[in-house]
């Protein structure tokens, strides 16, 4: 049991390494040489969990994917409304991408051209299952304006959300993400939500926002 344990902790810690080091540095300027050295572990032990960087890279897009689905379920338990919990989830998404480098890297090596190897979909694909879906909802409950183009407004709000994410970690540090979710929040809301339920929704962001800033 304690040999596992320390195997599963050698592992994490080598994920968690690569992970920092994809999103810092990129995946192709990363070896595994560069990892080893990062993670403080042998070579071997590196190569009994993972035989070449491209596995590296599926766990990290793995852990991004278990996140997003955990996420979404635990935001679908607690009984909001579609809309809301689609903002929750835009918005602990954010929270902890300042906090787990997994998910920048995750992010990054999405938007690089890293292939999921199947059954996992790309987390593109992913997300705008999750967000369509949430829609629907809204749109039955009447927070979305019901002549939308669930699709379009789906695709948009992934590209917006993916976008500045992306745009973001170039320009700024990553603790900003969270005002600029609150942005992307505050023009959807008024492109989206009737006039008659805006003000809870925008009230809704300013508060996400304050609850997610690091101290």
């Amino acid at each position: 049991m304690a040999r596992q344990l320390r195997a599963e902790q050698t592992r994490s810690t080598i994920i968690t390494a690569a992970a920092d080091l994809f999103d810092r540095r990129g995946y192709e300027s990363t070896s595994l040489s560069d990892i080893v050295e990062h993670a403080q572990v042998t070579k071997g032990a590196l190569y009994f969990h993972f035989a070449a960087k491209e596995d590296l890279a599926h766990a990290i897009l793995e852990l991004q994917s278990h996140t997003a689905r955990r996420l979404a379920r635990e935001t679908d338990q607690r009984g909001h409304t579609s809309l809301e919990a689609l903002m929750r989830l835009t918005f602990g998404i954010t929270r902890m991408s300042v906090e787990d480098p997994v998910l920048r890297a995750g992010l990054r090596l999405a938007t690089g051209g890293i292939r999921p190897r199947p059954p996992l979909s790309h987390p593109f694909t992913e997300w705008l299952d999750i967000v369509t879906a949430r829609l629907v909802g809204a749109v039955k409950e009447s927070d979305v304006h019901p002549d939308i183009d669930i699709d379009v407004v789906a695709h948009s709000l992934v590209c917006f959300f993916v976008g500045t994410r992306v745009v973001g970690r170039s320009r700024e540090p990553v603790a900003r993400q969270p005002r600029r979710t609150a942005e992307m929040w505050n023009i959807l809301i008024r492109g989206l939500v009737p006039v008659t339920r805006r003000a809870r929704y925008l009230s809704l962001a300013a508060r996400l926002e304050r609850e997610i800033v690091p101290v």
